[in-house]
């Protein structure tokens, strides 16, 4: 990968800025606009809408008081961010579960994302939609996080890596187990391809 020497592209980036931010806090606000709907959706589809609202706000919170601990060699902070965010769902693991448990019993619909290349895909998990979210809450944490580190965030194996500080061995078990846990849950079905998205919708929690 090519780092571009361009001064006002290299301060433009993550790790520039959250350097910036340890002598001046108001620069961290660009990281929280760049990210912060992205983490809100995330939160969304693992523990549900309103308990997203406070989840996101917490992430970013937890990630200005940490932001001089952060590895300034990583030039983006998605995977920090998400990590974080991670981390905190695990405080709340209950409320996933019931999220997700909720899901299966309204068989709510996903919200997909329009792609001209996966319309059978996409058409094939939505049909499974309860089934999944059922089986979603069924995986133990560590591999529930890493399936969904991937398929929600759409980060690749060395990004899970740095956001849960684990092997890209252990991420690499945990996303395989998860993957035949569902397949197995829905009866051989791999419901879009081999990073299947997650139920999304309107239940009462």
């Amino acid at each position: 990968m090519t780092v571009s020497t361009d001064p006002v592209r290299a301060q433009d980036r993550d790790c520039a800025v959250i350097k910036l931010s340890w002598d001046e806090p108001e620069r961290f606000a660009a990281i929280f606009d760049r990210y912060f709907a992205k983490i809100h959706r995330y939160l969304a589809r693992r523990v549900g809408i309103r308990a997203a609202d406070d989840l996101a706000g917490d992430v970013f919170l937890a990630a200005f008081e940490q932001r001089k601990g952060y590895d300034v060699s990583r030039e983006t902070a998605g995977p920090w961010l998400y990590g974080i965010a991670t981390n905190l769902v695990g405080t709340h693991h209950r409320q996933e579960k019931r999220w997700y448990a909720a899901l299966a019993r309204s068989g709510a619909l996903p919200a997909w994302q329009d792609d001209e290349n996966q319309v059978t895909d996409r058409l094939a998990a939505a049909a499974a939609g309860p089934a999944l979210a059922a089986a979603l809450a069924r995986l133990s944490r560590g591999d529930r996080d890493v399936l969904l580190l991937v398929a929600l965030a759409g980060l690749g194996y060395q990004e899970t890596c740095e956001a849960l500080d684990i092997p890209s061995g252990t991420v690499a078990s945990r996303l395989n187990r998860a993957r035949r846990q569902l397949r197995e849950a829905l009866g051989g079905v791999n419901p879009a391809r081999d990073s299947p998205d997650i139920p999304y919708g309107t239940v009462k929690e």
